[in-house]
């Protein structure tokens, strides 16, 4: 079979395909084939060697955190009934690694099941996205009226979040960069948009009850400016140079609830219980992830390289 390898630290170009034996389920385990893989910012991260610190992957690896498919076999202890099964499948234990493949052997108790009626390029949009965009909203608790501004709106998790706050009867504020973005927010349901592009982008537009914070930096420190007293923040992202800084001080003054990106790490159960949550919203109507552009699974240095150059629109996926 194939996979895709980083055969050392570096730009997209140190990612190259292999090819391995199929893997052989061991107990309790089940070999996956994959039909959509997700892919992230964070395995950007990974891959240039500027995540060290947060995982313990190192070259040669094989990237990405997990997608979707059918089980093809299951190793002894392992239910059989999962076989022929659409799931969502995590790899490398939550370690960031294990997914550019077109099958991987997992554990069985950690597959997760597809409704009918959603397909498996929706499901792996969610398999991290909705379940942080899940994890987010169930943090900040929005209230029906508030004002809310969702920072990088149109990126994976930003289009699911104005939906979701939509849904809970926010007043949702979109910033994004450029027009083909701005409009993107606007036919997902905003109430706002703003290009948050250059300085002074948030000028007039006043305060807000809460910020969700998908993009980190400059952008998201004026963003914390806006929130008003007793409000809510939550910097989870970090594509602008790292997660938003903000004096613990002046929070604590202004009575701002601060969230993080450590309030986000879950375990395997709930992130089961998230993921299903964000599944059972799609097979319902009321979520609907972007995926803005896809790539044969030998492409995944192409797929890179427009991720960090940000020419990329809700989710990027590659398919084997």
């Amino acid at each position: 079979m194939k996979i895709v390898e980083a055969k050392e630290f570096g730009g997209p170009e140190v990612l190259a395909m292999s090819e391995v034996p199929d893997p052989v389920p061991g107990p309790g385990e089940a070999v996956v084939g994959m039909v959509a893989v997700d892919t992230l910012f964070v395995d950007t991260m990974i891959r240039s060697g500027a995540a060290q610190d947060f995982f313990a992957v190192r070259p040669p690896y094989v990237p990405g955190g997990g997608g979707a498919g059918r089980v093809l076999r299951v190793g002894k202890g392992a239910d059989p009934e999962w076989v022929g099964r659409r799931v969502l499948t995590y790899t490398g234990d939550l370690g960031g690694h294990g997914g550019y493949a077109e099958r991987v052997a997992v554990p069985a108790e950690g597959l997760i099941t597809v409704p009918d009626g959603v397909d498996l390029r929706v499901a792996a949009a969610l398999l991290h996205d909705g379940v942080t965009a899940m994890g987010v909203l169930e943090g900040v608790a929005i209230r029906p009226g508030e004002r809310v501004l969702i920072v990088g709106a149109t990126g994976g998790m930003g289009v699911l979040l104005v939906q979701l706050a939509r849904a809970a009867g926010a007043h949702v504020i979109a910033a994004a960069r450029g027009e083909r973005k701005l409009a993107l927010a606007r036919e997902l349901g905003a109430d706002e948009v703003v290009d948050c592009s250059g300085d002074g982008w948030t000028e007039g537009l006043g305060e807000v009850d809460v910020v969700l914070d998908g993009v980190g930096g400059d952008v998201g420190r004026a963003a914390f400016e806006v929130v008003a007293r007793g409000g809510r923040f939550s910097a989870h992202g970090a594509p602008a140079g790292g997660f938003t800084a903000v004096d613990p001080e002046e929070a604590r003054r202004r009575g701002v609830t601060m969230r993080g990106i450590a309030d986000l790490q879950y375990g395997m159960a709930d992130r089961a219980r998230l993921a299903a949550a964000a599944l059972a919203e799609a097979a319902a109507g009321r979520i609907r992830p972007v995926v803005g552009q896809t790539f044969p699974l030998e492409q995944a240095a192409e797929a890179h390289a427009a991720i960090e150059s940000r020419r990329v629109v809700g989710k990027t996926l590659l398919l084997t």
